[in-house]
């Protein structure tokens, strides 16, 4: 294009922009309120991220951190570090019961032993005020204990009480009010408590076999490459099965968290954008139509079609450029107006400021969405030939754009997908989602043209019925909303029927499904001459049903062939962190082989290993593989004999990796057992067994069902807020639609009210159309949300599925009152407007 046709078309649209917005205001709407989603939890995220950052060696309580499990640093690791760090802290973190002592009640807590160093960064806070040594120190010859509230409310405790944990006495010396580095240890099942670590020597809460974490936190001198010195640690003991982190990912798990709800949300997000999109391009069509006459009288002064191209893209150019700046200013302002509340309710530190990388982000798929949505209409109106000032030739214009557009088209797609998947850091999901988004588009464009056909073959069996046969007509008629009222309420619909479905079903399988087939409680730290008691006192109960045993250990796969395992399958979650091992003379009561063969009884050769199918499948693994596992710091090389099955839905006892008895029998380690017992039953069990045992710990799975649940909750809650957010972008595309057929409607009411219709028959009309298309909208939605829901449910979350049809249901029904509160709502100047008037004004 030469400089005098960009020239000319910049006049061209300035010209056209001094007539301000209207028709438009929908378009800036849509965006603005689909870039102000996406920007808003990106602001959110990076907040977060920011706090995370910034408090990151508070929350890990130092610089850096090794943990093991199951032992204790051995001497070259201690040294390791003391030639590394300036001061080094030592932790133990494991499970126990407490009770009051002389009292019945027991609770599960999570126990964090500290030493005299603890905590490096930070201040432990306690009711009543005291130093923190004083606390641990204890009173009357018994070891101080440091508890959480919520334990001490539980078991009904005050300061000074004393207390039995895992049969060792403590005395209750105050409440921990502040913990810094409370997120550094991840999900836990109990409250906290805090001990000396000294105070535990000799006591059977640390023995060999028992389940524990051991901490090793390190504040490390000043302008320390933390990269390097993890490399450097991996290095000197490369398969000891330490896990290293330091103050760049202080809470690991909450990081990882937010990081996959707010990609999520952004896709949620994404598709609030394609509804926007719809609206935008129904905006541009329709205000294109308007520029019919325009058009035509400019070609025949002779612009070119690239002139009539670029003039209209500028113009909504800027105009989507007013839109996204909007949804930007709303984006930033909407986290920094609720930061009070939302900083009262995160557990974790954020800092609320302006975010240019994610307002950034937010920008760049307002824009591409915005281009992806107007070429189309555009290339259609550069088609727009003089004649059209002589008959109605502005629906000439062929209805696929040319290829060199459809490639550009494809091109825009490719990129905003692209960078969804790069920014959210979720590209697999991103993947599905677009591929989901255009599949719902397709299906929800093909449904709009058959209730376009269907209207027509009806048209002949409504007469008699005219509003009735006036709806089937409008909707029948090449020109109707139709379309756009299908696709944007649609899709926003299919959204929120999507997250309704899977909320339902995994609030079933989690509150409904899962108790049933679930034990009522796990117990584990039964040491080896304990478990044949244990076995005898939980058979003989008639509440309990069922129980099964293990011999349990937690180790490592630190190398698959002799190559390190992460460099194998580096994307199985198998390999992150610790596993529980298991032996087996013989292949445990349920168990199915799938692949291989199991080993004799009395097997006492090479160590041998059965894995579970599903997992070594994704990991790649076959038989004969060899497997090098880290227990107790020792390393066991075993062969992969056998594969078999292993189910997790249903909560019951199930390992990854099971070993020949004779490979690890002899290592030090307790059992674990899975309890089904009634709930009448539960509690003398768990007395009596506590009671015999009191090192033993028993969590409830219940307990366990209740805390996901509640996870669950705030996830399904925000994805809801996500979805609505898409809805309501849909509703402002509905108004969008009205708003451009309107001046088809004031001269179908004008005509009908010359033939003597009245106006409440017109308006029972417009009322029929929009419930029609609203209905079918949902209908569609409610086929389209339950195909979503159901591939969510089967291949992410691998549960089972049914219809949940209260919530589907409601969004049939909210389909129809939203278009029809819309229709109805928009109907009012097409009924008042004078027909005389609305008629000579199209002469």
């Amino acid at each position: 294009m030469t400089p005098t046709a960009f020239a000319l078309a910049l006049r061209i649209a300035r010209r056209e922009l001094r007539g301000g917005v209207s028709g438009f205001r929908i378009l800036i709407a849509c965006l603005a309120l689909g870039v102000a989603a996406i920007a808003a939890v990106g602001s959110v995220r990076s907040a977060i991220e920011a706090g995370l950052a910034r408090e990151g060696a508070a929350m890990l309580g130092g610089d850096a951190e090794i943990s093991l499990t199951y032992r204790f640093a051995t001497l070259q690791e201690r040294g390791w570090m003391a030639d590394h760090a300036t001061t080094t802290s030592e932790v133990a973190e494991f499970r126990s019961m407490v009770q009051p002592q002389g009292g019945t009640d027991r609770a599960l807590t999570q126990v964090k032993a500290v030493d005299g160093a603890y905590p490096l960064v930070g201040k432990v806070t306690l009711s009543p005020a005291m130093p923190l040594a004083q606390a641990l120190k204890g009173a009357d010859g018994l070891p101080g204990a440091i508890m959480a509230p919520a334990l001490i409310d539980r078991l009904a405790l005050k300061p000074g009480d004393a207390v039995t944990l895992g049969g060792v006495p403590f005395r209750l010396m105050a409440a921990l009010t502040y913990e810094p580095d409370a997120n550094a240890s991840g999900f836990s099942l109990g409250p906290r408590t805090l001990v000396a670590r000294s105070a535990l020597e000799g006591t059977a809460l640390l023995a060999p076999g028992t389940l524990f974490d051991s901490r090793y936190r390190m504040a490390l001198p000043p302008g320390s490459d933390l990269e390097a010195l993890k490399q450097a640690a991996q290095k000197a003991f490369p398969d000891s099965g330490l896990r290293w982190r330091d103050a760049r990912d202080g809470a690991p798990g909450i990081s990882n968290f937010v990081e996959r709800l707010s990609a999520f949300l952004i896709l949620v997000g994404l598709s609030g954008l394609a509804v926007g999109g719809v609206g935008v391009s129904s905006a541009v069509r329709g205000y294109l139509a308007v520029k019919i006459p325009v058009i035509a009288t400019l070609r025949t002064l002779g612009a070119s079609r690239a002139v009539i191209f670029l003039s209209y893209l500028i113009q909504i150019g800027v105009l989507s450029a007013f839109g996204i700046l909007l949804g930007l200013c709303l984006g930033a302002a909407l986290p920094l107006l609720a930061a009070p509340v939302l900083t009262a309710l995160l557990p974790i530190p954020a800092d609320f400021t302006i975010y240019p990388g994610a307002l950034a982000q937010a920008a760049l798929y307002g824009a591409l969405t915005a281009l992806l949505f107007t070429l189309w209409p555009l290339s259609r109106a550069a088609e727009i030939r003089a004649a059209a000032l002589f008959r109605d030739a502005g629906t000439s214009a062929r209805t696929l754009p040319p290829w060199p557009m459809l490639l550009i088209t494809l091109a825009l797609l490719a990129l905003l997908v692209g960078s969804a998947a790069l920014f959210s850091g979720a590209a697999e999901l991103t993947l599905w989602t677009a591929a989901a988004n255009l599949a719902a588009l397709v299906v929800l464009a093909l449904a709009a043209l058959g209730i376009r056909a269907l209207a027509r073959r009806l048209r002949p069996l409504v007469r008699g019925r005219p509003p009735l046969r006036w709806a089937v007509a409008a909707i029948s008629a090449p020109r109707n909303e139709a379309l756009p009222v299908v696709l944007s309420l649609g899709l926003g619909l299919t959204v929120l029927a999507s997250v309704g479905q899977i909320d339902g079903n995994m609030r079933a399988a989690i509150s409904r499904d899962l108790p049933e087939r679930a034990p009522s409680d796990y117990v584990v730290d039964i040491q080896k001459d304990q478990i044949d008691g244990f076995l005898a006192r939980a058979q003989g109960d008639p509440g309990v049903s069922r129980v099964d045993s293990a011999p349990m250990l937690r180790g490592v796969i630190t190398r698959i062939n002799g190559r390190p395992a992460q460099e194998v399958a580096p994307d199985s979650w198998v390999l992150r962190g610790d596993r529980g091992v298991s032996y087996a003379d013989t292949p445990p009561t349920g168990t199915r082989v799938t692949g291989g063969t199991w080993w004799p009884k009395g097997y006492d050769g090479p160590p041998q290993i059965s894995f579970s199918a599903k997992e070594g499948a994704e990991m790649g693994l076959k038989l004969g593989d060899t497997m090098t596992v880290n227990i107790l710091g020792r390393d066991i090389t075993g062969t992969l004999t056998s594969f078999r099955d292993v189910d997790f839905r249903n909560a019951g006892m199930g390992f990854i990796l099971l070993m020949d008895a004779h490979a690890l029998s002899g290592a030090p380690h307790s059992w674990i057992a899975s309890v089904y017992a009634t709930p009448e039953a539960e509690a003398p069990l768990l007395r009596d067994l506590g009671r015999d045992f009191p090192n033993i710990t028993a969590i409830s799975v219940r307990d366990a069902i209740d805390r996901v649940s509640a996870l669950l909750r705030t996830i399904a809650a925000a994805t809801s807020y996500g979805a609505a957010a898409t809805l309501l972008t849909g509703f402002l595309v509905l108004i969008g639609a009205a708003l451009s057929g309107e001046a088809a409607r004031m001269h179908e009411a004008a005509v009908l009210k010359t033939l003597g219709a009245s106006r409440a028959m017109i308006l029972r009309s417009l009322a029929l159309r929009a419930a029609l298309l609203g209905a079918a909208a949902g209908a569609v939605a409610l086929l389209a949300g339950i195909a979503g829901g159901w591939a969510v449910c089967h291949f992410v979350f691998d549960t089972g599925y049914e219809v949940i049809w209260p919530n589907a249901l409601l969004v049939v029904g909210g389909g129809l009152a939203v278009n029809l509160l819309a229709g109805l709502a928009l109907a009012w100047r097409p009924l008042s407007a004078r027909p005389a008037r609305v008629l000579r004004s199209r002469d």
